[in-house]
């Protein structure tokens, strides 16, 4: 077995089995608290520079099978396991976690102590690292890790790079790929919508061209601010068209009306984060994937009311604006981390638009 080491940015140092593709990587470490969906999470965009931790301690018994991919690759810079499962048991199965970390160039290390890097992340908050399956000395390895830049481009690395459309009979939706799931579109089509997937960076102009019903603003990759483009496309298409929003895109609509965000101490990722409704006192099992938050105080004096709130810790989950028909949500409803809690969002998304139409306020219209 090859050996692989992680370096921590406080100079803690992990040393274990590699797995996967073998090199060297650098990113920000961040845990999961998911018992499965290995592989949705793996191939979700919203990781790109990142080291994935795995709290449950066995990654890989059910194999991986290509269905399941949330997106074209991996952006995943790394993945952290306590142990990874070299013989998998499923019909499903295709390929075991270190063939498909190889072909994705995901380096993996396991056989180290995830609850305590786990306990580290949660007192200290997300570091970055620097992964390795490598035998140079720690001294250069700490230099390399000190001198690496920031990562700011992780919209633009994960988005499409061209429009694309699934093409339906009911309403047309502009889905904004800021480093879209795939099950995002799948939803909408399962509805009846045709989807056309844009780039990031289209404008609003562009998008109107499409005259759609409605626009769904997507997950993504990294700090909301990066992405200036998107908040001016979605302050001009305000009033004009309805819009849901989805993680970043949640950001990113909070942004676009005046009001701020933050980075968390260590980020929500899991499959069973509660969250409330507060217009009906319901509280739903969520999936989640984040590092940054709305600040509630900022939303103060602007078009914007929260409509739901993390149980965990009080943060914003959610956002309505008081006189448009736009709306977002934190989490990320097209997931199924067990229960399907919050499909709804979807059709209502869908009500928002039948009513503009209705009432002759979309551009489509």
């Amino acid at each position: 077995m090859k050996k692989a080491r992680l370096l921590l940015q406080d100079g803690t140092i992990f040393e274990g089995t590699s797995f996967g593709t073998e090199g060297e990587s650098i990113g920000e470490v961040v845990f999961n608290t998911s018992m499965t969906g290995y592989q949705e999470i793996l191939t979700d965009p919203s990781y790109c520079g990142q080291m994935i931790t795995m709290t449950y301690p066995l990654i890989g018994n059910y194999g991986f099978s290509r269905d399941d991919d949330e997106s074209r690759q991996s952006f995943a810079h790394g993945l952290i396991v306590r142990e990874h499962a070299e013989y998998m048991s499923n019909w499903r199965q295709e390929i075991s976690v270190d063939e498909w970390c190889r072909e994705q160039g995901v380096i993996g290390i396991s056989g180290i102590d995830t609850r305590m890097l786990t306990k580290k992340i949660r007192v200290h908050g997300t570091m970055r690292c620097l992964l390795t399956t490598g035998s140079e000395d720690i001294t250069n390895l700490k230099e390399k890790l000190a001198n690496a830049p920031q990562m700011r481009d992780q919209v633009a690395r994960t988005s499409t790079k061209s429009t694309y459309i699934a093409p339906n009979n009911g309403k047309r939706v502009v889905l904004v790929d800021f480093g879209a799931k795939y099950n995002i579109q799948r939803e909408l089509v399962e509805r009846g919508c045709e989807v056309i997937t844009v780039p990031y960076n289209t404008t609003a102009a562009e998008i109107r061209r499409y005259r759609p019903d409605g626009v769904l603003l997507s997950n993504g990759p990294g700090d909301p601010k990066d992405v200036p483009e998107a908040q001016q496309m979605i302050r001009e298409l305000l009033g004009e068209i309805p819009i849901f929003g989805i993680c970043l895109g949640h950001q990113l609509f909070a942004l676009a009306c005046g009001a701020d965000t933050e980075k968390l101490k260590f980020g929500h990722r899991g499959g069973n984060h509660p969250v409330k409704e507060l217009a009906t006192d319901r509280t739903v099992m969520t999936s989640q994937n984040h590092s940054y938050a709305v600040k509630e105080d900022s939303i103060q004096g602007l078009p914007l009311k929260v409509s739901h709130i993390a149980l965990n810790d009080g943060t914003v989950e959610g956002l309505e604006h008081t006189e448009y028909p736009v709306f977002s949500v934190q989490y990320h409803p097209e997931s199924a981390p067990g229960p399907q809690d919050s499909g709804y969002l979807f059709d209502r998304f869908l009500e928002k638009i039948e009513t503009s139409i209705r009432k002759g306020e979309t551009v489509h219209a």
